[in-house]
């Protein structure tokens, strides 16, 4: 594989697609950093400037402090609402568009995908997103941009209206466990597709790295656009070391140009 030029990759992952029924794309922070998202880990990252220990499920309820840090980056991390989708993005949706794609399944929590116009029912977003405020007590839900701005110029941390409760972004926090629903879905369609394609992820984070074996080990093809190295990089029928919206782009070219 490291002898194929990047076109015929590109290429081949195009032949892939449109030769398949099931078609997954899994994406991770390497699709969202290219529409201004930091990611957690790399240099500049959120734990450069953020204590791991403020996003565990035990901190937040545990202590008033770390919901009103909480809050101040949420009040401050406009780098969420004002992102838009990247090409990357486009590309993904308009596979689901060609009739290319069962579904999307995520690392991500901005919404991007359904923003570049995927389905909302064809993205499972495996590690919740940051859209909402969830009430741990009543399990209301209030939208996060709309709390912002009645909150912004108010000195305290928002509580649930109705009963008082703990609001908290229904986004994973270390500690919780995965949505089951999202979580489930996921695995299935993992299980039952013909092409998974990985995109912007290293694959390092469980369970959700999880789902490109199982693909694999139901004789899925496998393809991989990630800068770094994964832990799959070895059950890779075609391994792509680029920026994920260049070559999803040329991906969708292609596709285009065989049906």
């Amino acid at each position: 594989m490291a002898d194929i030029s990047l076109d015929e990759k590109i290429g081949a992952v195009a032949d892939m697609i449109v030769a398949a029924e099931r078609v997954v794309v899994f994406t991770g922070a390497g699709v969202s950093t290219e529409s201004g998202i930091p990611d957690f880990r790399s240099p500049g990252g959120i734990w450069s400037r953020f204590d791991p220990e403020d996003f565990t499920i035990e901190r937040f309820l545990a202590s008033a402090e770390t919901r009103r840090k909480q809050w101040e980056i949420l009040l401050d991390g406009g780098m969420l609402m004002d992102a838009r989708p990247n090409k990357a993005h486009l590309a993904i949706a308009e596979l689901e568009a060609l009739g290319k794609l069962t579904c999307v399944i995520t690392q991500n929590i901005d919404q991007l995908h359904q923003k570049a116009g995927n389905r909302p029912e064809k993205v499972f977003e495996l590690h919740g997103n940051m859209k909402w405020l969830r009430c741990l007590g009543c399990d209301t839900r209030y939208p996060l941009d709309e709390m912002l701005i009645r909150y912004r110029s108010r000195p305290e941390v928002p509580v649930c209206e109705r009963c008082r409760g703990i609001l908290k972004p229904d986004a994973v926090f270390f500690g919780e466990a995965l949505p089951e629903a999202a979580l489930g879905a996921a695995s299935y369609h993992a299980r039952h597709c013909d092409v998974f394609l990985v995109v912007g992820s290293s694959l390092v984070v469980y369970p959700a790295a999880y789902m490109p074996v199982y693909a694999k080990g139901a004789g899925a093809k496998l393809a991989i656009v990630n800068l770094s190295a994964t832990l799959c990089d070895d059950q890779a029928d075609i391994l792509i070391n680029e920026t994920a919206g260049d070559v999803m782009e040329r991906i969708l070219r292609d596709v285009r140009a065989r049906l």
